[in-house]
Parts: structure tokens; C-alpha cells; sequence
């Protein structure tokens, strides 16, 4: 199956990263989960308008567990 960041988005703009991080559940209640290019690549789709506040909601690092170039 192929990775997304390194199939779709390197070709697209020449590098890709995969990141993870912690959010309240309560927060992540709010969105959608999308299944997306194959049954084991799943998204949180969150609204543009809203990352400000979905970014705030973080909790701790954000990290680079995979990068594509």
C-alpha cells in the first residue's frame, strides 16, 4: 500500500512529513475522520477556518515521526 506523504505529496511539492501529537478527546470528538487513498490511511479533517483553535488545543510536542523527500 503506498504512503501518502511520499507518494502523493512529494511529487506534489517535493517533500512530505508524517507527524503525531496528543489533543483532548473532546476536541478530537468535534471532527471527522476520513479514510482516505486505502483503508489504513486515516485523516482528521478539520475546517481551515478552525485550526487556530484546533492548534491551541494541543497538548505538548508535535513530532516528525516520518519525512519524504
Amino acid at each position: 500500500m503506498p504512503c501518502k506523504s511520499r507518494d502523493w505529496n512529494v511529487k506534489e511539492s517535493g517533500s512530505g512529513f508524517v507527524t503525531q501529537f496528543a489533543i483532548a478527546a473532546e476536541v478530537f470528538a468535534k471532527y471527522r475522520v476520513e479514510t482516505v487513498g486505502g483503508a489504513i490511511h486515516k485523516e482528521l479533517w478539520v475546517p481551515a477556518e478552525e485550526l487556530p483553535a484546533f492548534n491551541q488545543s494541543i497538548v505538548g510536542k508535535i513530532e516528525v515521526i516520518a519525512e519524504f523527500r
